[in-house]
């Protein structure tokens, strides 16, 4: 599965079962120097839009909503060390957390990386 892309400025990799989240290359931009990542707790489980981690920077903070229901698997503990990694690789070594999808399918409804980079420039602020 290619990455999917959410509203929010999430991006979703699906690999083995498990998805992989994080925020996208627009989302670190407008946000500036990310200061602060607050992780979720590995075992809890969301629904889809919930709030799952917030992402700080010296200009706004921000939520990092779940892409669909599933439980937390992984978090990423280099960034809580270095959140700067969510500006300098925000689609690699910035990712945010793992997690078990009760329905990978749910992922289908999101947008692919042509989708996203259109919507992301209609939507500029």
């Amino acid at each position: 599965m290619s990455i999917k892309y959410t509203p929010d400025h999430e991006w979703v990799n699906l690999s083995n079962g498990i998805a992989t989240v994080g925020i996208t290359q627009h989302a670190q931009d407008a946000l500036g120097d990310v200061v602060f990542v607050d992780l979720p707790e590995i075992g809890k489980a969301y629904a889809k839009k919930d709030a799952a981690a917030v992402v700080e920077s010296v200009k706004a903070a921000a939520d990092v909503y779940m892409p669909a229901n599933g439980t937390i698997t992984e978090v990423n503990e280099a960034l809580r060390a270095d959140p700067a990694l969510a500006n300098s690789d925000p689609l690699g070594a910035g990712w945010f957390f793992k997690c078990k999808l009760d329905n990978a399918a749910d992922l289908n409804a999101l947008m692919d990386e042509t989708s996203y980079t259109k919507y992301a420039a209609d939507n500029a602020h």
